[in-house]
């Protein structure tokens, strides 16, 4: 008779199991719960002084948590919830306690300023593992959905057309109201006659949603027109001559196609490929040696050039030194990016236009020294033409859009959960964070199977 493998799985243990036996010991839980114990979480700690009521997590455990769920790409807070009653690692890092969704939503968002903050730490600790050379850095963008959808996003000038209309609505039902004053009370019984109905209380809602829609575009309109109008200023000034404004401020009016979401309104309309979506404009540096992030922002612009003198600080910032190349596609080209880079001691590979791949990696190679009298964006085209140019600028490709394919293809990051700009370039930052922690977990394991190789030979 076939014989099998004890199997009791009611059985109760004789004596309990180690957690630490829970998991492989290579386990990335393991390396998370390790790297919270360096963190400095006095920001976090801070945030709870009151002491009345009953305790709250420790803020340890529940950045454990929250850093193994994106590490493994789950954002949702009730996936979260149901995963510390059913993941093992889970288990492990919560010390099997089950927090509640609520309770883990209310913590990620009271601190997650101090959740972004923790990027620049995960920058550090590459560095320390030796992942950060900045040899070479790539910069590129990506547009993530917003929590909105783009339906829900209205023109200028239709909201122009859709507030006079609920105002014509509005107004000819207070004007009946005054014709008919006589049969008020048969018409509304005891109501006192002056408030609207349900069917026009939504369109007076509808109505003060549109007109604050319609207040922050001409805010964005007249913040634009102030910052063209003292770059105009400032070029008139270095030309030696007089500068004449085009319009006098408060008389700038928001492009009828200026649209704001209602659902949203910091995320803005944005094209995706092919696709037009609700979104933000994700960007990032990474170090082409580790695939490491150097730097992490999110914007509701969607262009990319105007992005990149910020990342160039931030990498500054980050690692404490500026590299040595930086390449990035052609949406980045301007002489402004072309100065910060060479400012910063860097050479720059962005080239000034689009070039299809076949035509690029046809195109020969220019023999001899550069002629005389080329522009800037000639001089690039012929430096990326010639063999180091081509093989520096294929470096972007195996760089910064690997990452992007494993933020938001392997660990699912396809839109954000939350509304507002600050709040989900907060979020974005922290995705960054987990993202590296995963490079030094991995080059760590690698070096460990290195090593065991070598002692087994």
């Amino acid at each position: 008779m076939k014989r099998f493998r004890e199997y009791h799985p009611e059985q109760p243990y004789l004596l309990p199991p180690s957690p630490l036996e829970w998991l492989p010991e290579d386990h990335l839980a393991y390396f998370v719960h390790a790297v919270v114990g360096e963190l400095d979480l006095s920001p976090i700690v801070a945030a709870h002084a009151e002491e009345r009521g009953r305790p709250p997590y420790e803020p340890r455990m529940m950045l454990a948590v929250w850093i193994y769920a994106y590490a493994v790409g789950i954002r949702s807070s009730r996936k979260v919830a149901k995963a510390l009653v059913e993941d093992v690692a889970f288990r492990f890092l919560s010390g099997n306690q089950q927090v509640r969704y609520w309770a883990l939503n209310r913590f990620r968002t009271r601190h997650k300023e101090a959740l972004a903050g923790l990027f620049v730490k995960s920058v550090q600790l590459a560095e320390r593992a030796g992942l950060v050379s900045l040899k070479h850095v790539a910069v590129d963008g990506s547009k993530i959905k917003a929590a909105a959808s783009k339906h829900k996003a209205m023109s200028y000038a239709r909201m122009q057309v859709e507030e006079r209309k609920l105002l014509k609505e509005i107004n000819d039902y207070l004007n009946d109201c005054d014709e008919l004053d006589a049969g008020e009370d048969e018409l509304y019984g005891e109501s006192s006659g002056d408030e609207l109905p349900e069917h026009l209380r939504s369109k007076a809602g509808r109505l003060k949603a549109i007109q604050a829609a319609m207040t922050e575009l001409e805010e964005e309109a007249e913040e634009k027109a102030e910052a063209e109008q003292a770059e105009r200023r400032q070029r008139a000034k270095a030309e030696g001559r007089e500068y004449e404004p085009r319009k006098e401020p408060g008389e700038v009016d928001p492009k009828p196609a200026a649209q704001c979401n209602f659902t949203d309104p910091e995320s803005r309309i944005m094209l995706k490929g092919k696709d037009v979506v609700q979104a933000y404009n994700a960007q990032i540096a990474v170090d082409a040696g580790s695939q490491v992030i150097l730097a992490a922002d999110l914007s509701n612009l969607a262009a990319d050039a105007p992005h990149l003198p910020e990342i160039m600080k931030q990498v500054l910032m980050n690692a404490g030194r500026s590299p040595m190349e930086v390449s990035a596609d052609a949406g980045y080209y301007s002489q402004e990016n072309l100065k910060v880079i060479k400012g910063r001691g860097g050479e720059a590979f962005i080239p000034p236009g689009k070039v299809k791949h076949s035509e690029w990696r046809e195109q020969v190679a220019p023999k001899g020294r550069a002629p005389d009298g080329l522009s800037d964006k000639e001089l690039m085209r012929r430096k990326l033409a010639t063999k180091r140019g081509k093989q520096k600028y294929t470096l972007r490709q195996v760089t910064v859009e690997p990452v992007f394919g494993q933020v938001k293809s392997a660990r699912g990051l396809q839109q954000f959960l939350h509304i507002g700009l600050a709040a989900n370039r907060c979020y974005w930052r922290f995705e960054a964070f987990a993202h590296n922690l995963l490079k030094v977990f991995r080059a760590q394991q690698a070096l460990k199977r290195v090593s065991a190789g070598l002692n087994r030979a």
